[in-house]
């Protein structure tokens, strides 16, 4: 995809450059790859595996001269150099022939092999390359002789080798070479057809050929006519007739005379056999895409494609791994134009030259292709980091994801409309095991070949491929069967398509396949294009535009938000949001957003961003989108005819052609033609181009090229030159911002200086994920932004973690000696472990082994001495992570244990106890690693410590289903204890996820610890006993309940007696907690987590509630409390459902609804005798008897009065007729809560306020009496009318309303 070209640029190619064997300086063997080879063998030496020695330690050493890389030079490029794309030869060189000079004998395949490749230069700018590699017989004598000397040398160690690995052992003793390991061993044949197999050139007998390449550099990447250029250049050396022209006549043709085609226009050009056509899309089109996108398909199918795509656009780490330079060049090409209007902005590195294995150490976002030998299986390869990297197999149509991938959004429909689009070519949507279009040697399949799958266009019958077997194996596109049966693909308009193909088209001056190649790409492309079209179509709205100049915005671009995520993902369906809430936090969509910004008007709008916003609007105008929002209704693509058309038009008419090679003027007898031997050219007809501009003008009006010249600069490069220079100083700076390596002969200075830069950005990336955390979690941003509410999303909160973890994996994965296991952090941490346990099983008595005695122990007000904090302890926190048998993979394992210390607001903490071990980080990460740069280390600690700050409930959300102990704890009060208490206690407790049923707690230790399913938050416990014994009364000042794994404490006040003939006569009381916060100091103060947290309310000023002492409010001060009760229902409500907190803390808890009504009740009313109580419940009970009587009688004829009095009598009834031991509160809290469920609350208010009992019962002053103070009373409760309250379990258990 063209992120950036050359902008003075208008040349068809920039170079041409011929790449081999220098006879005159020998063969030179590729120290660089064999570097690479000895560092595999020391990593079998030394690493994990140091069983592996002896025969196998020499393994790589063991090639036979013909297999081992030599070094290959750049012999020759045209011209020297050009001053918009200076030659860079060392990356040229390494490209061209990544792996070196090969050589081959006359019994080895020699076919020419294609590939592309692409050099990025610092600023992001791109310079594409086109190289075709073909073998030559080696004429030179000295070359030949050191091939036989190499060969004399190689078989006589061989010859050692296998006589001391089979010299005689032991009679017990295993044979060296098969040690015990999964991997095949390669080389155990017998020791004489070894040597023979080995012994394989002969100078007398056999004839040597060695590689060599020729290559265009071009600014743009025109794919398919580099690849037919090149191939008939070739085709003239070999072919037994010399061509028309000498070589350099077309050389010089395509270097000087052809122009780039201009935007929107075709080019027609001569190579050395027949015409070539390259067509390039206009501004409004798609940018230009020249690799076949069926290939990609046919390797890989489009399941795995589009969770390739996915990968890439959440920037993991990908790699692709594949014997064929070429396939590693499409496939990243082709993920990267799919992401349309996005662009890669990590590091890319299609062809990853062996010299360059180190960067797969890189701790960043990277795409990247590895050459495979096609004999080592992945097994083999030794990556250093694995938890978040995306592995491409593409030879064997396999792919390796990374954990806790999100689908993209409408998968399988999307899979759906891309096979549609398939289908229609002949192409079957699973992908084919042989790639047909792949020019390079086919790999080769046992057991599956799938010609039969695809249709057989000549005789017209289309074998219909959603039949085949392939299809029926794999369930995604099993579901996609259903889906074609309900939408109805027909087949008869595939079959259209076919024939329409059949015979060439004389009317398309490009050949028929080709044709289709860009037919199929740019269907497949818009089908991409579309999903983003309508994901996005509102986005514009919510891009934040900066208030103050651009100037400043750039000095504070990174403390900027520059788009509104919440507000966004709030209008997207649920299915969307775990992909989409990950994606907003990509590189790609920050940098997308700023470019907006960036471009107010039309005019200076980078080209992508120009395509997708016109076309957004279209899809804008053509449905008001304010339906759809909020659905997830799939809209197909609907603009694929005109792209298309736009293309077959270009091809039909052939707006420029280039003038013809001719002649030049060149030296009598040169120009010789030699069969089967790529000429010397000469260098002085084409170090220049033509000097009078003749050639130019015919070729190309001087308008357009300068037309053209701006166009380019409009399309690829989007600020002024001034702006420009700041983003690639700016790139320069930031350590993140790492395009691509430099391709050179690496020092060790410029190994460290890359290692550094990683660091600093890692660094960097650390303090603005911590910062984005935290800001998102107090929700500054959101007040800033003008939202009223302080919001955080669980998704949300969900994918930032994720990406801490992600980040935390990058950073321990960063200069690792040995890599063991898929996760580094998980890894450090077991090493840690296992040391920590050898040293703690030493000396006796220190407890249980691997528990270090922390002399600070987490200091937490659990009711003073009731409940002991935990022992902080990293150890045990991973032995709490490796008893969860739901976890099964290290990286997970790494992930939960991160969750787990954000929640125990420990995760800095015991990371550097972790890090505090410095023998072990010294013998686990190379001197550059992150871990081991001291200050930089201390900063990341320092970030990390920020999240102390706020409470999250990262682990508790997110393992619901794993077993927990709990610990509860009953405080008797302080003042009656409970010493002579007979009875036998039970509690309940209950939480958000689930309920533990009714637990026997000891009478003597008045204490229980036991073990269920995660209970979530904790609401309620309901406690009681059973009333046996002498003394079966109890005052219960508090019950204590602990999460003995997030050591989360939640203290349930009560403060009232269980017994019979003592306060109410309750004999089981439900009791609503609250989280106790870790504090230093012992005040007990009651506390909040801060997305919970309502403003402090007037009520705390006026009531220090101490249960025994009812304190007496003023009517004023009651009514502020039942608005405030009421608020804080009705704000729980406007949350979003995942950030709600507990609503029976808001109807029952300290100062919620329950209360203020009591208070409402209690005002006025009158006591009758001394040590007597009456409780409120007694009032409604009397009340009760006077309606049933009323109604009987028919007092008053109202229907709606009669209505009511029928629910508060039959509500009454039910509370008391329950089998369960609540007293006359708890009846009146449990009237109350039911009341507020169904909405009648303020029916009975009105009811008793017109009761005669209440004028018996109450003085005069008071609220009940009071006309406005009740009318006012019954307005408040009527807005819980609209809210659909759903009460908990334990709250109304035993009445069946």
């Amino acid at each position: 995809m063209t992120t950036g070209i050359s902008p003075v640029s208008c040349r068809f190619a920039d170079y041409f450059v011929v790449c081999g064997l220098d006879t005159e300086s020998g063969l030179e063997p590729d120290e660089l790859s064999a570097l690479c080879q000895y560092i595999e063998a020391t990593k079998f030496r030394d690493g994990a595996r140091g069983k592996l020695a002896g025969a196998n330690e020499g393994e790589n050493f063991e090639q036979s001269p013909l297999r081992r890389t030599f070094k290959s030079k750049v012999l020759a490029h045209y011209p020297d150099n050009v001053e918009w794309n200076p030659f860079d030869q060392d990356a040229v060189g390494m490209l061209c022939m990544p792996k070196g000079l090969a050589f081959r004998t006359q019994v080895d395949s020699r076919e020419p092999q294609f590939h592309s490749f692409i050099i990025t230069r610092e600023d992001g700018s791109r310079t594409y390359g086109f190289a075709l590699t073909f073998f030559e017989e080696v004429t030179s004598k000295q070359i030949c002789s050191a091939m036989q000397t190499l060969y004399h040398m190689h078989n006589a160690e061989q010859y050692d080798i296998l006589h001391t690995a089979t010299s005689p052992r032991g009679p017990e003793e295993p044979p060296r070479l098969h040690h015990s390991q999964p991997r095949p061993v390669l080389h155990a044949a017998p020791a004489i057809s070894r040597l023979q197999r080995f012994n394989s050139y002969d100078i007398s007998r056999d004839t040597l050929f060695v590689s060599k390449c020729i290559c265009m550099i071009t600014p743009m990447a025109f794919a398919q006519a580099c690849r037919k250029v090149l191939q008939q250049l070739h085709q003239a050396v070999t072919s037994p007739h010399p061509p028309p022209l000498p070589l350099e006549s077309y050389i010089y043709n395509i270097l000087y005379e052809v122009p780039l085609p201009p935007s929107g226009r075709s080019l027609k050009f001569s190579g050395v056999y027949g015409p070539v056509v390259c067509q390039r899309p206009s501004t409004s089109e798609l940018p230009l895409f020249d690799f076949a996108i069926r290939e990609v398909i046919n390797l890989l199918g489009v399941e795995n494609v589009l969770q390739l795509f996915t990968c890439a656009l959440l920037e993991m780490q990908i790699l692709l791994y594949s014997q064929h330079y070429q396939r590693l060049m499409t496939v990243a090409e082709s993920i990267t134009a799919l992401m349309f209007p996005f662009q890669w902005q990590h590091v890319y590195v299609p062809i990853l030259p062996a010299s360059l294995l180190h960067f797969l150490d890189a701790p960043v976002p990277y795409l990247m292709g590895l050459h495979s030998n096609g004999q080592d299986d992945r097994t083999k390869l030794e990556l250093p980091q694995e938890a978040n990297l995306c592995f491409v197999d593409i030879d064997n149509h396999f792919i390796e994801l990374p954990e806790e991938l999100p689908q993209f959004p409408n998968k399988l429909e999307f899979i759906q409309e891309i096979s549609e689009v398939l289908m229609s070519f002949g192409v079957t949507p699973e992908g084919t095991l042989d790639s047909d279009s792949d020019a390079d040697t086919q790999v080769k399949h046992s057991g599956l070949r799938s010609v039969d799958v695809v249709s057989d266009k000549r005789n017209g019958n289309l074998a219909s491929p959603l039949n085949s077997y392939l299809l029926r194996e794999n369930e995604t596109i099993a579901r996609l069967q259903a889906l074609v049966k309900r939408t109805g693909v027909s087949l008869e308009k595939l079959e259209v398509r076919e024939d329409a193909g059949g015979n060439k088209d004389s009317r398309f001056h490009c050949d028929e396949e080709e044709l289709k190649m860009h037919q199929l790409n740019i269907q497949v492309r818009e089908v991409f294009a579309n999903r983003f079209t309508q994901m996005f179509a509102d986005y514009e709205v919510f891009v934040i535009q900066p208030s103050q100049d651009k100037e400043s915005w750039f000095t504070n671009r990174d403390q900027m938000q520059n788009f509104d995520k919440a507000s966004f993902l709030s209008d997207q369906p649920e299915p969307y949001l775990p992909f989409l809430s990950r994606f907003l936090e990509t590189q790609m969509f920050a940098s997308f957003i700023d470019s907006k910004i960036l471009c107010h008007d039309d005019e200076d709008k980078e080209h992508t961003l120009r395509v997708f916003d016109t076309r957004v609007d279209k899809v804008r105008m053509l449905n008001v989108r304010t339906p759809t929002l909020r659905t997830s209704m799939y809209q197909k693509c609907t603009n694929i005819e005109d792209s298309e058309k736009a293309i077959e038009m270009r091809v039909m008419k052939i707006d420029h052609t280039a003038l013809h090679p001719h002649l030049l003027d060149m030296k009598i007898g040169q120009g010789r033609y030699e069969q089967g031997f790529f000429p010397r050219l000469q260098s002085d007809v084409l170090s220049s181009g033509p000097t009078s501009n003749k050639w130019a003008k015919r070729s190309a009006p001087a308008q357009w090229r300068r037309r053209d010249r701006q166009k380019q600069h409009a399309e690829h490069l989007y600020l002024d030159n001034d702006q420009r220079e700041k983003y690639i100083q700016e790139a320069r700076n930031l350590g993140t911002t790492i395009r691509q390596p430099k391709l050179s002969n690496l020092s060790p200075s410029v190994i460290a200086q890359t290692n550094w830069k990683f660091v600093e950005g890692l660094l960097k990336e650390c303090k603005n994920k911590t910062k984005r955390m935290l800001v998102e979690k107090m929700g500054r941003e959101a007040v800033e932004l003008g939202h009223v509410e302080v919001s955080i999303t669980g998704v949300e909160e969900n994918t930032l973690i994720a990406s801490l973890c992600d980040l935390l994996e990058r950073i321990w994965s960063h200069g690792l000696q040995v890599k063991q296991g898929k996760s580094a952090l998980w890894s450090h941490l077991l090493h840690y472990q296992e040391s920590k346990e050898k040293k703690s099983a030493t000396p006796a008595g220190l407890g249980p082994p691997g528990f270090i005695h922390d002399p600070e122990r987490r200091k937490s007000d659990g009711g003073g001495s009731a409940m002991p904090p935990l022992k902080v302890s990293l150890i045990q926190d991973m032995r709490h992570i490796q008893n969860i048998s739901e976890i099964k993979t290290d990286v997970g394992k790494a992930r939960a244990w991160v969750r787990l210390s954000m929640e125990k607001k420990l995760l800095s903490r015991h990371l550097k106890q972790l890090l505090s071990d410095l023998e072990l980080t010294k013998k686990l990460y190379k001197r550059y690693a992150f871990l081991r740069c001291d200050d930089e280390k201390e900063q990341f600690l320092y970030h990390l410590l920020s999240f102390n700050a706020v409470d999250y409930f990262c682990f508790t959300n997110v393992f619901t289903t794993i077993m927990i102990p709990y610990h509860v704890v009953v405080v008797p009060s302080r003042k009656l204890g409970g010493s002579m208490f007979t009875a036998n206690p039970w509690v309940c407790v209950s939480g958000e996820l689930a309920e533990t049923g009714v637990l026997q707690v000891p009478r003597n230790t008045q204490e229980i610890t036991f073990e269920c399913q995660n209970l979530g938050k904790l609401t309620t416990v309901q406690m009681g006993h059973d009333n046996t014994g002498l003394y079966a009364k109890w005052l219960v000042e508090c019950v204590m309940v602990r999460n003995e794994i997030t050591g989360h404490t939640y203290k349930f006040p009560c403060g009232r007696w269980l017994g019979k003939g003592v306060d109410d006569g309750s004999l089981e009381r439900i009791l609503v907690g609250e989280l106790m916060t870790p504090c230093t100091e012992n005040d007990e103060k009651m506390c909040r987590t801060p997305p919970m947290q309502q403003s402090p309310g007037m009520m705390r000023r006026f009531v220090t509630i101490s249960p025994n002492s009812k304190p007496k409010l003023n009517t004023g001060q009651i009514q502020e409390g039942v608005g405030e009760a009421i608020n804080g229902i009705v704000k729980h409500f406007h949350k979003p459902e995942k950030e709600r907190g507990s609503l029976t803390l808001l109807l029952c808890g300290e100062f919620g609804l329950v209360w203020a009504l009591e208070q409402v009740f209690q005002h006025g009313f009158k006591s009758p005798r001394l040590f007597k109580n009456v409780f409120i419940w007694d009032f409604l009970e009397k009340a009760q008897v006077y309606f049933e009587s009323a109604e009987q009688q028919e007092v008053n004829p109202d229907e709606n009065w009669q209505s009511r009095v029928r629910h508060f009598c039959r509500f009454m009834r039910a509370i008391n007729n329950t089998s369960r031991n609540i007293g006359k509160d708890g009846k009146f809290q449990m009237l109350i809560c039911l009341g507020a469920r169904d909405h009648l609350l303020h029916h009975w208010i009105a009811l008793l306020a017109d009761c005669p009992i209440t004028a018996q019962m109450y003085e005069e002053a008071a609220l009940i009496k009071d006309r406005s103070l009740v009318n006012s009373l019954i307005r408040v409760l009527q807005t819980l009318q609209e809210f659909n309250i759903t009460l908990e379990a334990s709250l109304i258990k035993g009445v069946g309303i």
